[in-house]
């Protein structure tokens, strides 16, 4: 794999030489890596933020985008070994929070150094069935239709004819990774755990959230924040003061940030 080819997965808006501990931020369904893309502004100075780029959207929209879990997260992990020389932590929402959480358990099959800490934002715990079931498959009119009715793409994104026109083979692929997604059950992670969610998601209940718990033999925090399912945009004052907490403390005990 080529350097352009890790510049164009892993993205880093400003580098940090003196970071501590590194943040991967995994997008949602039809998001580009640009939403994080003034997140470390308001994180710890010792963090380095580094939002991930997945094919078939911004920079990358002409590339085939993945559909399926099971190829993507050894690609990733590949994309990323050489980054896991720092204490890294994971941040998903929704789709990105089962592409991490996968991601982190294949690090640990791999015997590879994996997260001390995953942020799962938006997204019910992935021992719960999905609602999305062949939404992938409708056709164009009625996807946009069931995308509006489960909020899950942000509307001024639905409202742009032209836009959508090239997004779809996109979305179509990001939910069909999540309408496919097999849970498998395993030992649960050692690293510890936030849920996060928005008061007003209805698409993601609080009950659902809490169930991430199961999934970590580590300490386990649920934050919820005003807003809805895109709470992460609405709300993103709170959202990054509450990740900034969790942060402070991990930095604050080198033990645990370890790899």
């Amino acid at each position: 794999m080529t350097t352009s080819d890790f510049d164009a997965w892993v993205t880093c808006p400003r580098p940090n030489p003196h970071a501590r501990l590194r943040v991967f931020c995994f997008p949602y369904a039809g998001a580009g890596s640009s939403i994080f893309r003034q997140w470390h502004a308001s994180l710890p100075r010792e963090v380095e933020v580094c939002p991930i780029q997945l094919p078939g959207r911004e920079g990358r929209l002409r590339e085939t985008p993945f559909a399926a879990l099971p190829p993507l997260i050894p690609k990733l992990a590949m994309v990323l070994s050489s980054f896991l020389n720092l204490p890294f932590v994971f941040f998903g929402h929704c789709m990105g929070a089962l592409i991490s959480f996968e991601l982190a358990r294949h690090l640990r099959r791999q015997q590879c150094p994996g997260p001390v800490h995953l942020f799962a934002s938006g997204q019910r715990a992935p021992q719960l069935p999905c609602e999305l079931q062949s939404i992938h498959r409708l056709p164009d009119t009625e996807l946009i239709g069931e995308l509006r009715r489960l909020n899950a793409v942000p509307e001024e994104v639905l409202e742009d004819a032209e836009f959508m026109r090239m997004l779809l083979p996109t979305l179509r692929a990001d939910f069909a990774i999540c309408a496919t997604y097999a849970y498998n059950r395993q030992d649960p992670l050692d690293c510890s755990i936030s849920a996060l969610g928005g008061v007003g998601d209805f698409k993601v209940s609080r009950d659902q959230l809490v169930a991430w718990r199961e999934q970590t033999h580590g300490t386990f925090t649920e934050r919820m924040f005003p807003g809805d399912h895109f709470f992460l945009h609405t709300a993103q004052a709170d959202l990054l003061r509450g990740i900034s907490q969790d942060l402070t403390q991990l930095l604050s005990r080198p033990a645990e940030c370890r790899c």
